[in-house]
């Protein structure tokens, strides 16, 4: 009989391990043993629970996703700053917990598999929507109507970054990757200001 309480235990190791399987492959090219293996547990206990290694993906990724929407929650509260909420979402997208190499690669085959699966799909999309909710709620006041054209914008060149750097072999860099779609906000509200009202002569 399973000690009681093991069960969350090797979920999270196997969804662990499926990231880290993923990194070391660089695809979804991964065998459940393998990922088992990695985790310290039978392939069989895998299967039990989690049933197929696309449920076990699916997972791993609704794991990376609650832990980003964790981080984005945790630097956001008691922000008022329109500004400064939008630089803290820019940073956890590119913090330490989410932009290293096996999770960069798990990113990858997500945007990949969602191509071809319903489910992935729309966990694709639910992540979209979050991001670009939150982007909105700090751009309104700082863009007007421009807000939801940078707010894309600014949710495709994050995207980008991680498909760029899962398509290159050096270590990531977090700091150029803040400081590139920082650079591109910079420009974008500058350009979103209104013009100053001129004074009568």
């Amino acid at each position: 009989m399973p000690k009681l309480g093991m069960e969350p235990l090797r979920r999270r190791a196997l969804v662990a391990a499926t990231i880290a399987e993923i990194g070391a492959v660089g695809s979804l090219e991964v065998t459940v043993s393998n990922i088992a293996r990695r985790a310290g547990v039978s392939s069989a206990l895998a299967h039990h629970y989690f049933g197929s290694k696309d449920k076990l993906f699916l997972a791993a990724m609704r794991a990376v996703l609650t832990d980003f929407g964790a981080e984005v929650r945790a630097a956001l509260r008691g922000v008022r700053d329109p500004r400064q909420r939008l630089s803290a979402i820019v940073r956890v997208s590119f913090s330490e917990t989410s932009f290293r190499p096996e999770v960069i690669a798990a990113w990858l085959n997500f945007y990949v598999h969602a191509q071809n699966s319903d489910e992935t799909q729309r966990l694709l999309r639910l992540y979209q929507a979050r991001l670009h909710t939150n982007l909105m709620h700090a751009l309104r006041p700082l863009a007007g109507p421009r807000a939801d054209t940078i707010a894309r914008t600014t949710a495709a060149l994050i995207d980008g970054l991680y498909i760029r750097q899962a398509l290159r072999d050096p270590a990531p860099d977090a700091r150029r990757a803040v400081q590139l779609v920082t650079d591109y906000l910079d420009d974008a509200l500058a350009a979103s200001a209104p013009l100053p009202e001129r004074t009568p002569a």
